[in-house]
């Protein structure tokens, strides 16, 4: 509960703008250990169930949509694509650029932070549960 997060490993940067490509179980609890029995408790707070659709980054792929309801054009999306620091050259963005116009994405509700593997944050997700297709709250 006090750091909702978890890393997961890096395939591309589309994943930021169209998801991890799998659904997400998420499981946040507090946990208690007893140092004197050598024993953990694991006391479950919520359980959320993320649809791969929903798996994207919130801010990029907000800011992407926000750019194509304003008639934004492929330059837009791929200066917005470097301006973000995606971890795609110049070519990857075009390509990238082209997808986002063929088939924009949903909006992400996850936060993913650029690093060698991506760092998964939750909040929104817990905030969101129930609240949004494709989050569900199970507890």
């Amino acid at each position: 509960m006090k750091q909702p997060q978890s890393s997961c490993p890096f395939r591309s940067a589309s994943q930021k703008v169209f998801g991890l490509g799998y659904h997400l179980l998420v499981f946040l609890y507090d946990k208690t250990d007893d140092h004197k029995n050598k024993t953990g408790r694991l006391n479950m707070q919520h359980t959320i169930f993320v649809e791969k659709e929903r798996t994207a980054d919130f801010q990029t792929t907000k800011g992407l949509l926000d750019i194509l309801a304003r008639e934004g054009n492929k330059d837009d999306v791929v200066a917005f694509i470097i301006e973000r620091n995606l971890p795609v050259d110049e070519i990857g963005a075009v390509e990238l650029a082209d997808r986002i116009l063929e088939r924009p994405p949903n909006q992400g509700y996850l936060t993913i932070s650029n690093a060698l593997q991506w760092r998964l944050q939750y909040a929104r997700v817990i905030q969101n549960a129930g609240a949004v297709s494709g989050i569900a709250r199970i507890r």
